[in-house]
């Protein structure tokens, strides 16, 4: 069993902050203004040879209304504090021991569960009285440390020890030790193992569209905070999830506006964060309301995806309120087709994320995408293929009036599959032959929907440095 720790405290007492430190990330967003992480989120922990599951959550609020964002914030902590094994509780030692420390402190000692109090911001001289403050809190000896500086990290690591060893006791190894594996992969080999790890969904899209129900609905649980108001997740959320037979992880993430309207630095932070979960996704479903079908923002944000080479699949969420339907699946295909010419074929799903409608059809679109993304043409098929291509419709004449040789097609990765083809004088070979094969590519493969990438390659002139 795995050590699962939460880490809770007030706003802006920099959790999310220990969060990164621990993990060795920079996945949870850190800002000045209090109240940025409002979802909890996991993530696995480092200290020295520890092993275990951390939690950062949102800074606890004095209120259990869940008609409000605070409530709900409160509800998410709340859920974590009962799925963990230990709770660290951190206080912002320069500021002192606040009221609403002591009041959640209370709180705290009537859990069954052991705290481990954390007095944070502890470099230099400053935030020594406020630790010693921390004693009065009734939860133990404060561990000092600084999470920005990573100071007192050994102190930690001791109050930590016992847990670790009561939830995972150490195992005797072999006196020989683990055998190594010294076996080279080959690239088929390590394609495969690429295909066998989980399939990262990041479910992207403007605010207010319904991205947080719909990772909801597929967790069967209320995972990510929800509600009327726009903007309410902040950071990117990863959540592991089974489907069927497969594994997977949810990402979800913060709504994209245009450029010109984000001018708050958080606000930026959170639009890097989603930008940083599309390139690392395998799979991007982009979200959209049916009552704002491909506005500029969702066209530019399909267009990132697909120059990211990422998969892409279209949601039209709040399809059960939906008025005239075909006119809108008519209009979504064809700014499809005007925007994203060079991926014909994007799929699109119906969907009612609040009443749980297409959830396994969506699914289903996830993983036949993520199929083609990862597809492999024999290098022999691609260079029949490419006899009939060029014997079709031949090359044009090059800048030296002799006519362009496609010589050789080769595939040289996948995710997204990509192709290099060696050309007498790469060049020289206008834009619309190079679409024209990778067009060729995707009828005769099988490649609707997904990226596809072409490299031309120039072969060197034997002849060239000859006189």
């Amino acid at each position: 069993m795995t050590l699962t720790v939460a880490i809770v405290g007030r706003p802006n007492v920099g959790k999310s902050t220990l969060f990164n430190r621990l993990t060795g990330s920079r996945s949870a967003i850190v800002h000045d203004l209090p109240g940025v992480t409002r979802d909890r989120r996991e993530g696995n922990a480092t200290l020295g040879d520890l092993r275990f599951r951390l939690i950062d959550t949102a800074g606890l609020e004095d209120t259990n209304d869940l008609a409000t964002t605070e409530g709900r914030m409160r509800a998410q902590t709340d859920v974590a504090i009962r799925n963990a094994d230990v709770i660290m509780m951190l206080i912002d030692a320069r500021a002192g021991v606040t009221p609403l420390d002591s009041h959640f402190a209370g709180l705290l000692r009537r859990q069954k569960k052991p705290v481990v109090l954390v007095a944070n911001k502890c470099e230099g001289r400053a935030g020594q009285p406020g630790m010693y403050e921390a004693f009065s809190m009734g939860l133990g000896e404060p561990v000092p440390v600084s999470a920005e500086h990573g100071e007192g990290f050994g102190d930690l690591y001791d109050a930590l020890r016992p847990f670790a060893d009561a939830a995972d006791p150490p195992e005797v190894e072999d006196e020989f030790g683990p055998e190594e594996e010294t076996e080279e992969l080959t690239d088929e080999a390590v394609e495969e193992q690429l295909r066998q790890r989980p399939v990262s969904l990041a479910i992207v899209g403007r605010p207010n569209v319904g991205k947080s129900t719909l990772v909801n609905q597929l967790l069967g649980e209320e995972r990510m905070l929800t509600g009327p108001e726009a903007g309410i997740t902040r950071d990117a959320i990863a959540s592991p999830f089974q489907w069927r037979d497969k594994t997977l992880t949810l990402v979800d993430t913060a709504g994209l506006r245009r450029k010109s309207k984000i001018d708050e630095s958080l606000e930026k932070l959170s639009a890097q964060d989603t930008l940083n979960a599309v390139r690392m996704a395998n799979v991007v479903a982009l979200v959209l309301d049916v009552n704002g079908i491909l506005d500029k923002q969702d066209l530019t944000i399909a267009r990132h995806v697909v120059d990211e080479g990422r998969a892409l699949i279209v949601v039209i969420n709040k399809w059960d309120i939906a008025e005239n339907k075909p006119e809108i699946i008519e209009d979504l295909k064809d700014k499809l087709a005007h925007v994203l010419p060079q991926v014909r074929g994007v799929p699109f799903v119906t969907v009612s994320a609040l009443k749980g409608q297409g959830m396994d059809r969506m699914m289903e679109t996830v993983f036949k995408v993520y199929d083609l993304w990862n597809t492999r043409v024999q290098t022999r098929k691609l260079n029949d293929w490419l006899r009939e291509m060029t014997e079709r419709h031949p090359p044009p004449l090059g800048s030296l009036g002799r006519r362009l040789r496609v010589r050789y097609v080769t595939q040289a990765k996948i995710r997204p599959p990509t192709f290099v083809a060696f050309v007498s004088r790469a060049a020289d070979m206008p834009d619309s032959y190079a679409r024209y094969l990778v067009n060729g590519l995707r009828d005769a493969f099988d490649l609707e929907g997904i990226p596809i990438r072409l490299l031309l390659r120039q072969g060197k002139n034997p002849y060239a440095d000859k006189g």
